[in-house]
């Protein structure tokens, strides 16, 4: 099982970038997945074709307003965990064939997001090793990655806009992580679509990071983000695939069949 946590600044096509990761692996049959939804806005839903209201499933944001607000239960003394964690695998989960999909949701009462983070922090421990990826689509925000929505990662991926904002960002985070004690392997960049490639040199120099390439604009992605349709299925030799094929390769995360010898 591996975790990866995708991260950066709005508009910069993280989004996008998750759905053709997830997209990706199930082409080349690496799953089960499990995919994370940590942003408010809740995108990544639409851009993978599921409807979490169609489907009668809840956010954890929704889960935990029900339990502690609706019901008039206290959140004083009470692990979030204790009182929610059977909800969200009986009510917060959309179960697919290839992947599994999670939302924190839009949160509508005062405060921060500490209590939905914990909670989602103590269900993943227990969650996630039955998959063989976990993908976090996590907001231009640190305050999760703060809040160690989870402590231990593979990879931690930065998508990169074109502007100054982007490398600060992507310093910030990489400190933030360091200074929290989250556990991972390696902190990567990758350009989004509108990053120039004139940039390439700046982003591969900063320090203990590693830039994998680009990923490119593709007219069939834009075209169904604008319109809602999803973009799993789209055909693997367009920009989009293509590019992210390889950063995924560079990455290592190649689907390499096990061979019968392997097993002896």
């Amino acid at each position: 099982m591996k975790t990866l946590v995708i991260m950066g600044r709005g508009g910069t096509g993280k989004t996008s970038f998750v759905s053709l990761i997830a997209d990706y692996f199930i082409r080349t049959e690496q799953t089960p997945l499990l995919l994370v939804d940590l942003d408010p806005d809740q995108s990544l839903g639409e851009m993978i074709g599921v409807d979490l209201q169609e489907e009668g499933i809840k956010s954890i944001a929704e889960l935990i307003e029900e339990t502690f607000i609706e019901r008039g239960g206290t959140t004083i003394g009470v692990p979030p965990s204790e009182r929610i964690e059977h909800r969200i695998w009986e009510e917060g989960m959309y179960e697919g064939e290839k992947f599994d999909f999670i939302a924190i949701g839009t949160k509508w009462v005062e405060g921060c997001y500490c209590m939905p983070d914990a909670a989602l922090r103590d269900a993943l421990s227990r969650l996630i090793k039955q998959y063989r990826y976990v993908i976090i689509d996590a907001p231009g925000g640190l305050e999760h990655l703060n809040r160690r929505v989870t402590a231990q990662v593979n990879d931690i991926i930065d998508v990169l806009g074109p502007s100054a904002k982007s490398f600060a960002h992507l310093e910030r985070a990489k400190k933030i992580a360091d200074e929290c004690g989250i556990h991972y392997e390696r902190f990567i960049s990758v350009g989004g679509y509108l990053f120039p490639e004139n940039l390439a040199e700046r982003a591969s120099a900063i320090p203990d990071t590693r830039y994998f390439g680009k990923i490119a604009y593709d007219e069939e992605v834009s075209r169904r983000t604008i319109v809602g349709e999803s973009i799993f299925g789209i055909a693997p030799d367009c920009p989009g695939p293509v590019s992210v094929e390889k950063i995924l390769t560079k990455a290592g995360y190649t689907n390499f069949p096990i061979r019968n010898d392997q097993h002896k």
